[in-house]
């Protein structure tokens, strides 16, 4: 379990990384994604984004906590352990992400707010443990916050495909917060404390958001799976096969894309491994599969 740490005014920032290994073939995740597209981008896809042996691409799963003078809020709690899940690489894993947490110096006890940027299998795994019996709250002083609009949507479809291919996570990792009373439906645009507070990032899933962070030098934000790999920088144009909206996940997409890098703001995607943090952009780009009016990079900082 690997964590790193940086400090933003008056916000630390540390990541939990759960696992950053090979996970998808490219055209597995994207489906505008080719064998040419990625021969033509190989220079610097390997080695830290993209494992030719495999075809697979290099996709972290992380926490981000952040640490405030009266806050410590963890955004996202990845997979889990010990959870029965359909994909072979998340099935009963014992990736032991909570010594991560101890290795900042904290336990469980100590989370005061747990978000979940959208109900997708690889951000609401930790967010309940088995205590021998049934699943409880991981954290239990917490409260577990979740957009309105995000959980409206899955509690009336639990047998959507998502779930088909990944398990029964609501049940397991998102109905047992609410039945202990832990849970909180919020805006998409809630502030969490002072100087932090959501940004609505629809089209993914549809309650998905990202976390502003304005008590820093520069604007941050995590983007959570605004994008989920540095190709997507440039073909900002291609969806994953999990966005439920793909026309709103595009544009939503292309939107902030635009804006980020008019603002020059640092962001933290959910799945970029590290150093993580980067800037958006604008760039001159030869390929014209990643142009279609688009021109951008990844740079990370």
């Amino acid at each position: 379990m690997k964590t790193t740490t940086t400090q933003l005014g008056q916000v630390k920032i540390s990541r939990i990384i759960e696992s950053s290994d090979p996970l998808l073939r490219p055209a597995e995740i994207f489906p505008d994604s080719d064998p040419d597209i990625i021969a033509r981008n190989i220079d610097w896809l390997v080695p830290h984004f993209y494992d030719p042996e495999t075809d697979k691409l290099v996709i972290t799963i992380q926490s981000f906590l952040l640490e405030t003078e009266t806050h410590k809020i963890l955004i996202d709690t990845c997979v889990g352990d010990c959870k029965q899940r359909v994909r072979s690489e998340f099935h009963e894993q014992q990736w032991n992400w909570l010594k991560g947490l101890e290795s900042l110096g904290l336990g469980v006890e100590d989370i005061d707010i747990v978000l979940s940027t959208h109900m997708h299998v690889d951000h609401v795994g930790w967010n309940t443990r088995f205590n021998g019996k049934e699943w409880v709250p991981t954290f239990p002083n917490a409260r577990y916050l979740f957009t309105a609009p995000e959980w409206d949507y899955w509690k009336e479809n639990e047998g959507h495909p998502a779930l088909v291919r990944s398990g029964d996570y609501i049940g397991d990792s998102v109905w047992p917060l609410f039945h202990a009373g832990q849970a909180d439906l919020v805006d998409m645009d809630h502030e969490i404390v002072p100087g932090i507070r959501l940004v609505p990032l629809p089209g993914h899933t549809p309650g998905h958001v990202g976390v502003e962070i304005d008590d820093v030098s520069e604007p941050t934000l995590i983007t959570a799976d605004l994008f989920h790999h540095p190709l997507q920088c440039c073909y900002p144009h291609w969806n994953t096969r999990f966005c439920l909206d793909p026309l709103k996940s595009r544009a939503t997409r292309l939107n902030a894309m635009a804006e980020l890098a008019h603002k020059c703001t640092t962001v933290m995607p959910a799945h970029f491994p590290s150093p993580n943090a980067g800037k958006i952009e604008v760039v001159k780009h030869d390929d014209p599969d990643a142009a279609r009016g688009h021109v951008y990079r990844y740079r990370f900082v």
